[in-house]
């Protein structure tokens, strides 16, 4: 029988297998002497123990599109990240080392900002101009219902994963889209406006055929070392148009003279907080492969 992993916690899998339900399942021990983990989005296959108590194997996984390691899901069409417009205050340098993550992948990522209520006009152009040259924007309210509608569309026919700072609103948009979901949702911490991780786990959720959705876990860190210093700035769209016109060939954008990109900063064609937070990304590479060398 064939199914789809839709959440996995303390090594039981839960497995949708369509018309026959979903199934526990644990993993042979042949993964373990792969070293291999079935993840949340995995196509798999299992062998039935108990069809009535829905009890089983998973025998065997299929070979995965892509795999994600934070989040730990697989076979994802899109991400859509979410941050806050307001309380939290949205942290464009851990949204921009999210993004950088995904580019690494080759994920194409939709940017949500939440709570859109809270905040002006002025200041919701003000986020879209940061980043709608490379990114779709869209801005939500679950409070009012807003942009539901418009995330719903981006949704369809795809596997995307919802992913964001914890207390950004993440549970409480599935909520908003998949009623039934019943997710928990968090308060606000007033004292550090950071949200409680009610989400412990990645989960899968199908919306409509071949639609479906994965919650997971807010995170508060990320990390862009993982890649030479070089090439950080492939991983920044918007920068490509200059490519190969700067004064040296390889220009990394940092220190080298008559570069395109720091033109087009200064000139307000880029944006200064994209490109800051570049150059923080580039020193922190640097800084990190300094220590182990």
């Amino acid at each position: 029988m064939n199914g789809k992993i839709i959440k996995g916690i303390a090594g039981f899998y839960y497995i949708h297998t369509g018309e026959q339900g979903v199934f526990e399942c644990k993993a042979k021990g042949a993964f373990r002497n792969k070293k291999m983990k079935p993840l949340v989005g995995d196509n798999v296959e299992i062998t039935v123990l108990d069809s009535e108590k829905k009890i089983g194997n998973v025998i065997s996984v299929e070979k995965r599109k892509n795999q994600l390691i934070r989040p730990a899901v697989a076979n994802v069409d899109q991400a859509i990240v979410i941050f806050s417009c307001a309380k939290p205050q949205p942290n464009l340098n851990l949204l921009d080392r999210f993004l950088v993550s995904m580019e690494q992948y080759n994920v194409e990522t939709i940017i949500c900002f939440n709570k859109c209520d809270l905040v002006t006009e002025e200041e919701m152009e003000r986020l879209k101009s940061i980043y709608e040259s490379s990114y779709q924007v869209l801005f939500t309210s679950v409070k009012d219902s807003v942009g539901i509608e418009l995330l719903k569309e981006q949704l369809k026919g795809k596997t995307s994963v919802l992913a964001g700072p914890s207390g950004v609103g993440k549970s409480s948009t599935i909520n908003c889209i998949i009623p039934e979901a019943n997710m928990e949702t968090g308060q606000i911490s007033q004292k550090i406006e950071r949200g409680k991780h009610t989400t412990r786990h990645s989960e899968l959720f199908r919306l409509a055929k071949d639609t479906y959705i994965m919650d997971t876990p807010g995170f508060t860190s990320l990390y862009v070392t993982d890649m030479e210093k070089e090439q950080l700035r492939f991983y920044f769209p918007e920068f490509s148009e200059y490519e190969g016109k700067c004064r040296f060939q390889g220009c990394v954008h940092v220190h080298e003279p008559s570069c395109k990109v720091k033109e087009a900063v200064e000139t307000g064609k880029l944006s200064k907080e994209r490109y800051e937070n570049y150059q923080n990304f580039y020193g922190e590479i640097k800084d990190k492969k300094k220590t182990y060398k």
